[in-house]
């Protein structure tokens, strides 16, 4: 699947620097955080064995920046693996999906969360959906 064209190039016009991008204005996306490879273990990493994976900085990030520290055999998407993504939070996730170049389904990596990653003029984004307290 391809990515759709955002709304102000669909509409023949640029976004103009002082406007936030499509997905935000239209969509409604969040920003969440910036993850950014690295081959340098960090303090205080949290191992995801599911994905290969070790992560760090975000709890203490007040810039949402989390470090990605990948094992050789992470089975996720070479793009995940080189490019720094940045993260935005959606309300329904499977919409957001929608007409997307997707590199990495929905999964679950803690619970009360589902994300999935999607390739956007080459780089990854990804896109995270929590379940709101009391659901």
């Amino acid at each position: 699947m391809k990515s759709a064209p955002d709304h102000a190039e669909a509409a023949g016009r640029l976004r103009q620097s002082h406007e936030p991008p499509a997905v935000v204005a239209q969509r409604g996306w969040r920003y969440h955080h910036l993850g950014i490879p690295t081959k340098v273990p960090r303090d205080n990493e949290i191992y995801l064995e599911r994905y290969g994976l070790y992560v760090s900085g975000f709890p203490t990030s007040p810039y949402g920046i989390e470090w990605m520290r990948f094992e050789e055999s992470s089975p996720l998407h070479p793009l995940i693996k080189s490019l720094p993504h940045v993260a935005f939070e959606v309300d329904d996730l499977d919409a957001a999906l929608v007409g997307q170049e997707v590199i990495s389904p929905p999964g679950s990596p803690s619970d009360g969360v589902r994300a999935a990653m999607i390739v956007v003029d080459g780089a990854p984004v990804e896109l995270i959906w929590f379940r709101k307290q009391g659901s």
